[in-house]
């Protein structure tokens, strides 16, 4: 009977022991991933923020785009008239003209007019390359008044030197 009773004994504290792990093992988990609902001291945390918004974007073909600062512009009759140096933009964003630097050499004796960006087209030129022309001839682009930052500027547009909205149109 004694042998029996050791047995029974046995069985009983392996059993404790598979009860204490598992109950041990069962609060880690619930320790790992919080406390269960309903049952938590603290209070329920805040609702997470959403994740951040992911910004449009609008993808152009290398082909579809390219920069017009420091590029040559020639005349209708193919005259080399300058390049551009600037673009100037009224406050609400639009294009008004682009600065060009024509004449001299090296940066001596060299002039910057302000020409109407409508007066630019942008196109392809006789050998594949892409070009921008002016309709400007050269004797317009010679009498237009120099753009000067900081002055009022003066919109050179081919038929008429039209002031722009920003100050008074008096050229210096």
């Amino acid at each position: 009977m004694r042998g029996l009773f050791r047995s029974v004994l046995a069985a009983a504290a392996w059993m404790a022991l598979i009860v204490v792990v598992t109950v041990a093992s069962a609060e880690n988990d619930a320790d790992k991933t919080g406390p269960p609902a309903g049952n938590s001291t603290t209070p329920p945390a805040a609702n997470p923020a959403p994740p951040p918004a992911t910004p449009e974007m609008t993808v152009l073909a290398k082909h579809e785009v390219e920069g017009v600062l420091g590029r040559d512009v020639r005349s209708a009759a193919d005259e080399d008239m300058g390049r551009i140096v600037d673009v100037l933009v009224d406050r609400a964003g639009q294009v008004r003209a682009a600065i060009i630097d024509f004449g001299g050499f090296l940066g001596v004796g060299s002039r910057k007019i302000a020409v109407d960006w409508g007066l630019l087209h942008f196109d392809t030129g006789n050998d594949g390359k892409s070009r921008i022309s002016v309709e400007l001839t050269s004797d317009q682009v010679h009498s237009a008044p120099d753009y000067k930052p900081g002055k009022p500027v003066v919109i050179t547009s081919g038929f008429v030197n039209l002031p722009s909205t920003v100050g008074s149109a008096q050229p210096d």
